[in-house]
């Protein structure tokens, strides 16, 4: 029990650092354009990447067998994408029901539920499941054996551990202020917007790169900050805020 308890941390860090690492990427070169920290911790990691894989994992594992290898395929790979896809759901609506944060936003993308999920990105999360089928699976497991036969190491993601919670406690710090902000303004906070927006602002100011790691400590406040940017929240919820106006102007 203890032994896959550690396997699961394992998987879930590894997951969340190389998660992280592609949501660099894809911010620096295909959305955002600049090096933007992606998600709500400060460190290197993206725990949606982390529980996706510890869930890939034991979806691989799971016994199907069809008597046809590529409907074993087929079948699982359909079962990680749909997983992934609640996975994603679930993480989106926590934030912005519980947190009023929005961390990332399909609003414009075509049959998008609640700006948290859209069929382009599920279609991407099933590209991630083949991949992580046919390239990635053997050497996950080949990774797990080391780890089970140097469990000396599990000192190692026991630090890792302690790093994270760390982590954690500061981002939820920030992530409380927002909420209170959001609540009082009865908005969303659009987190990415945020930092972009940061960047845009600081750069202006100071003329200088308001850091990667801390975009959020070069203020004198997060307040100000927020105030500064009070209007990044979906252009969904404002269109239904403006529809809320117009319908109460049509009521007067």
């Amino acid at each position: 029990m203890l032994k896959a308890l550690l396997v699961g941390v394992f998987l879930f860090f590894v997951g969340s650092v190389l998660g992280w690492c592609i949501e660099v990427l894809f911010r620096r070169f295909f959305t955002a354009k600049k090096w933007i920290n992606p998600g709500f911790l400060t460190g290197p990691y993206l725990p949606l990447y982390g529980f996706g894989t510890v869930g890939l994992y034991a979806i691989s594992l799971l016994p199907v067998n069809t008597g046809r290898a590529w409907l074993d395929a087929i079948i699982i790979i359909l079962i990680m994408g749909v997983v992934m896809t609640v996975i994603e759901y679930i993480a989106g609506l926590i934030f912005i029901k519980g947190m009023k944060i929005r961390l990332w936003d399909y609003s414009d993308r075509w049959g998008n539920i609640q700006g948290i999920i859209c069929p382009l990105f599920s279609f991407f999360w099933l590209l991630v499941g083949a991949f992580f089928y046919f390239v990635i699976d053997e050497k996950v497991i080949e990774m797990i054996s080391w780890f089970v036969n140097h469990m000396e190491f599990a000192f190692v993601v026991g630090i890792i551990t302690g790093v994270f919670l760390v982590d954690l406690c500061h981002s939820l710090n920030i992530t409380a202020k927002l909420r209170k902000f959001a609540a009082e303004h009865k908005v969303v906070v659009n987190f990415e917007k945020l930092k972009e927006t940061i960047y845009e602002k600081f750069v202006e100011v100071k003329d200088k790169h308001p850091g990667f790691v801390f975009p959020f400590k070069h203020l004198d406040s997060l307040k100000e900050r927020i105030i500064a940017v009070k209007n990044n929240f979906t252009s969904s919820e404002k269109k239904n805020r403006k529809d809320g106006e117009d319908h109460g102007d049509e009521q007067k």
